[in-house]
């Protein structure tokens, strides 16, 4: 069964109690908080236990996995929030890459990477969480980040040959950057950890756009996945009516 997650901003005004509450209000699994530094955590895993849903994902301190020059630095930021993840009983870190280094070879970055990534898979593993590896659209959103393609990424993830690295498959990002989104979501599906989802153009909630949410979901659904599906997304309308209308129109005919 697909889990659904709201992320932090969905609620403009809301901090992380308010769209706690919200989750819990829609029928949803989780939140995800981007910048854990800027929580109190003993009081946000108070509140995960009174209300019934919690963090499920947050980010690394520190984004850069192409240098290796900054290894030392990603592990430290990677550790933190580690320590973190175990306090808010958090899963999932979400990672991107760094931009590509001009004057390096492509190859000697992706091999830094791959390092990195292995020292960080020792990490999660004595804490039970998953590094979540996110490519992103260099077209209209993130020009000159080194990770874009999803096979790339699922080369990557299996050069570093652990359970505790895998991807985070964004629908929007791979919009743009390839398209062909249900095969490629379906096909990596053992190496993706948490899909995030968005309409295409504008990065609104599903329905908005050129993507038929209903057979994405559906397909995805149909390989056995059980992670999480986060609306990383703005929204058109108020956010409520938007969460009710993707519920009504797309979600009661995926399961």
């Amino acid at each position: 069964m697909l889990k659904y997650s709201l992320c932090i901003g969905a609620y403009p005004g809301e901090d992380v109690f308010g769209h706690l509450e919200k989750v819990k209000d829609h029928g949803f699994h989780g939140l995800e908080y981007y910048d854990w530094t800027e929580l109190n955590l003993e009081q946000v895993a108070k509140a995960q236990s009174r209300i019934g849903v919690g963090i499920t994902a947050t980010c690394t301190r520190f984004f850069n996995l192409v240098n290796p020059k900054l290894r030392e630095s990603y592990l430290q930021g990677l550790s933190e929030t580690i320590e973190a993840c175990k306090k808010l009983g958090t899963p999932s870190i979400i990672t991107q890459t760094g931009s590509v280094m001009v004057d390096t070879p492509i190859n000697i970055q992706q091999e830094a990477m791959v390092e990195t990534l292995k020292r960080s898979a020792e990490l999660c593993e004595k804490a039970g969480v998953v590094l979540e590896v996110e490519p992103l659209n260099g077209l209209v959103d993130h020009k000159g980040h080194f990770l874009q393609y999803s096979d790339q990424a699922v080369s990557i993830v299996d050069q570093v040959d652990s359970p505790h690295v895998k991807l985070l498959f964004d629908v929007y990002h791979q919009q743009i950057t390839e398209g062909n989104v249900t095969r490629n979501a379906t096909n990596f599906c053992n190496r993706i950890n948490h899909y995030h989802i968005a309409d295409n153009p504008g990065r609104h909630e599903p329905g908005t756009g050129e993507l038929n949410f209903g057979n994405i979901l559906k397909a995805i659904n149909k390989t056995g996945f059980e992670g999480f599906i986060g609306l990383e997304c703005s929204y058109t309308v108020p956010t409520d009516q938007a969460i009710d209308s993707f519920k009504k129109t797309i979600l009661q005919y995926v399961e």
